[in-house]
């Protein structure tokens, strides 16, 4: 574990070629820039191996090499297509043509409809860099030129991201601000974890990693005496080594579970009145809500059983348990990710609440421990910089699960936080980092929304469903083939990030490429500000010297920092708990919530009226779930987490996934009674389905996974068998084609995949080859005649 010290700069003292390092989400990596090998950094306690074998597949046949353009498109235009997107071939066409093109119709659309008729789609992970940002460089790129609709909040915690703030005044806890690790370690007795721990999430960050730390924060925690208990439907979401008591808790039904403690606290007086008069508001509604007097339903322990599985006594002795030891609760961003997702959060607030030790050593709450790395950590001493974007012009956006909603529905009216907003007519969507076929919900409804617009720019490394879908793909470089500074607001380090090889001949980077289009639109100057891309990483340095200056910390000079790589400058004071201002003075501390306390129940929440968010936690049953009527015909239910192998679907078609693969697809975690029932064996394929789509896999038999639920990764590549075809088998195991697409609720609007019912049967004959990684068909340019005087066919 890295510990807080006094103020201080690490740094190397002298250059050397041995210590270049290249920075992903997932770690730092030193390279000898000749060979285009990397390796672990040393000093890494729990480095991500896969990284280290990337490099072999930069040049994979999948691998855009030059600007292309959908085939329709080129011959006749916007919004004409001979074909469905996704279906048709390409052409291949010159970097003049394709910038041309581009700026031509980001001109026509600006024009024509004005510039809130232009979606700039991101999601930021194509580099862990600052400068290398894609969705910075995006959103500058367009702020410049008139503005565009953008989308807000996260798929990872996006219901979190709006509820938090209604019930603590702010997302600390859930984003950043977390209790560090050294204030869990040797205080607390009991660490309950909602969702567990798993340590495949914890390899990566959206700022990179300078040390992952998460598994030794754990292990710090059960050697200093903790007892863990792993609440949820996947055991080894919490590691074997922490010895962890596990309760196999149904899919979606956590608020139920926290509800029935809280019911517990109360009645048999085990809660912290004291806290609770001093620190919250809205206990009493809350109270009537749990001892049936809002609806006539006890929710006691037997209540809870009846829809959690969980038997009323291991209900009722882990109340006890919490309320008898000094009890920490964690709970993964994954189980906003679903139907009433908020509900389980405000729930976990409300019996931390009642058992008094929030702002205290040992107690309280946390979103995310292990969701990614970092969570844990002190915060930063140095506030690091950032790609300044400008300010948008256009003041309209989106809810970022809402994406097809939109595409489908222009015009039509929905809401969001209290408010009544109206779905934009978008004719042109600009996308860059990030993969929409990964991250969003029932593929083949977006396939059908993605139809829609009469333009689709994207930029791309591989030739995934991402590029295959839009009209214009223009080739970007990868992290290994450009220069960056990259720092974590997680974590205390800045490190220089040097390119492992030169970007093949006609790939640019991101913010080359927008700099061509905007010197075809008469504002390369206001993109560029006068800099060069190295120009830039400088001055985002000097920006960070600066600010360290400001908190008397000395960094070296860039030529320095440049030279060493990575500097690690440790956090000026040893941390605080989560709320431990607020704790010590609520009234020269308080909450930025209407009664500056925790809102046990909400007036504001109340009074939007929403009936699938009422004013304070509640169970509210789910669309699909195992307990409901839908259970009878798709009787598993389906986790998608985040996969081990790769960061969402990035480097798919790289070895380090493919060797987790077998036969070439997916495997689908099954409980033996399961598989039994269905006659299933292990590695043979298999067809996952409901009545939004199907996809194939195969068997993977284990006891980890409870009976009734089934457990497929995400971030293999979208494959459907028949691009043509709308609703097509896909081949590849892409749980998203299974997951629903509709909001949490009408007040966060996030996505809900892990609220998702499938059957599971033995495929008949022989599986169709996954074709996922090849290019697709690149064809002569059609408006050039063939040398027997005919166009192409």
């Amino acid at each position: 574990m890295k510990m807080t010290k006094a103020p201080k700069t690490t740094q190397h003292s002298e250059p050397s070629a041995d210590r270049r390092h290249v920075a992903t989400h997932w770690g730092f990596y030193t390279h000898d820039g000749l060979h285009g090998a990397i390796r672990p950094m040393a000093g890494d306690p729990d480095p991500v191996q896969f990284g280290r074998e990337l490099p072999a597949d930069r040049l994979a046949p999948c691998r855009i090499l030059k600007p292309a353009v959908r085939r329709s498109f080129l011959e006749k235009g916007p919004g004409y297509r001979a074909g469905r997107r996704g279906a048709e071939a390409f052409v291949e066409v010159s970097w003049d043509e394709a910038l041309e093109l581009v700026a031509g119709e980001i001109r026509r659309v600006r024009d024509e409809h004005g510039n809130g008729a232009i979606f700039s789609g991101s999601y930021g992970w194509s580099s862990a860099g600052r400068f290398h940002h894609a969705q910075s460089q995006l959103k500058r790129f367009f702020n410049m030129n008139g503005g565009s609709v953008r989308s807000v909040q996260s798929y990872s915690y996006a219901a979190g991201e709006v509820i938090l703030p209604h019930i603590i005044g702010s997302t600390d806890g859930l984003i950043s601000g977390h209790s560090p690790w050294n204030q869990i370690v040797g205080h607390a007795d009991l660490i309950v974890m909602f969702g567990g721990t798993p340590l495949r999430n914890a390899q990566v960050n959206a700022g990179g990693v300078s040390r992952h730390e998460t598994r030794q924060g754990l292990l710090d925690c059960k050697n200093a005496g903790a007892h863990f208990i792993n609440i949820g439907p996947v055991r080894d979401d919490a590691a074997d080594e922490l010895d962890a008591q596990w309760m196999a808790l149904r899919p979606g039904t956590d608020a139920a579970l926290l509800l029935a403690i809280a019911h517990l606290l109360i009645e048999e007086d085990r809660h912290d009145a004291a806290f609770i008069e001093r620190y919250t508001v809205g206990f009493q509604a809350l109270r009537d809500y749990l001892f049936g007097k809002v609806d006539g339903v006890i929710k006691d322990g037997a209540w809870a059983a009846g829809i959690t599985g969980l038997a009323t006594q291991d209900i009722r002795t882990l109340a006890r348990n919490m309320a008898s030891r000094k009890t920490f609760i964690t709970m993964a961003w994954a189980l906003q990710r679903a139907d009433h997702g908020e509900q389980a959060y405000w729930a976990v607030i409300a019996v931390a609440s009642l058992l008094g030790g929030i702002g205290l050593p040992g107690g309280g709450f946390g979103f995310g421990y292990a969701s990614v790395s970092g969570i844990g950590q002190p915060a930063p001493a140095v506030k690091w910089p950032s790609l300044p974007q400008g300010q948008n012009p256009v003041s309209d956006y989106i809810p970022v699960a809402r994406i097809a909603d939109m595409l489908l529905s222009p015009g039509a009216e929905y809401d969001h936080d209290g408010n009544k907003r109206i779905y934009p007519e978008i004719r042109l969507i600009y996308w860059a980092g990030g993969n929409p076929f990964h991250h969003h919900q029932d593929l083949n409804r977006l396939v059908e929304a993605w139809q829609k617009p009469e333009t689709i720019i994207v930029h791309e490394h591989w030739w995934n469903a991402h590029a295959r879908h839009a009209d214009i793909v223009l080739p970007a470089s990868t992290f290994l083939e450009r220069d960056d500074l990259v720092a974590s607001g997680r974590d205390g380090f800045l490190g220089y990030s040097t390119h492992t090889a030169a970007p093949p001949a006609e790939v640019f980077s991101d913010h080359e490429i927008l700099r061509r289009v905007a010197a075809r639109l008469e504002t390369e100057a206001a993109f560029t500000g006068g800099l060069s891309e190295s120009e830039w990483l400088e001055k985002l340095y000097v920006d960070a010297r600066a600010n360290a200056a400001a908190s008397d910390i000395s960094l070296p000079d860039f030529s320095t920092f440049r030279n060493a790589g990575l500097i690690e400058v440790e956090s000026q004071n040893a941390g605080r708990p989560l709320l431990a201002a607020f704790r010590a003075d609520p009234f020269a501390h308080p909450l930025r919530t209407p009664s500056g306390l925790i809102e046990l129940s909400s007036q504001l929440i109340t009074s939007f009226g929403y009936a699938d968010c009422p004013g304070h936690p509640a169970w509210v049953e789910p669309v699909e779930w195992l307990g409901g009527k839908l259970a009878a015909t798709y009787p598993l239910h389906l986790l998608s987490c985040q996969p081990h192998d790769k960061l969402h679907s990035q480097w798919d078609h790289a070895a380090p996934s493919r060797q987790t693969k077998s036969g070439g697809r997916q495997p689908v975690r099954i409980h033996p009674d399961d598989a039994a029932a269905r006659g299933l064996e292990q590695g043979e394929a298999v067809t996952i389905s409901n009545a939004r789509g199907a996809c194939l896999a195969v068997v993977a038999i284990t006891d980890a996974v409870m009976p009734g639920v089934v457990q497929l990764a995400t971030g293999a590549w979208f494959d459907p068998a028949d691009p043509a075809k709308p609703g097509s088998l896909e081949l590849n195991g892409n749980p998203n084609v299974l997951t629903p697409d509709h909001g949490t609720s009408r007040l966060t609007q996030g996505p809900s995949p892990n609220s998702c019912l499938v059957e599971i049967s033995r495929f008949i004959g022989t599986p169709p080859e996954v074709r996922a990684y090849r290019p697709p068909d690149l064809v002569p340019d059609p408006r050039l005649k063939a040398p027997n005087g005919k166009e192409w066919p």
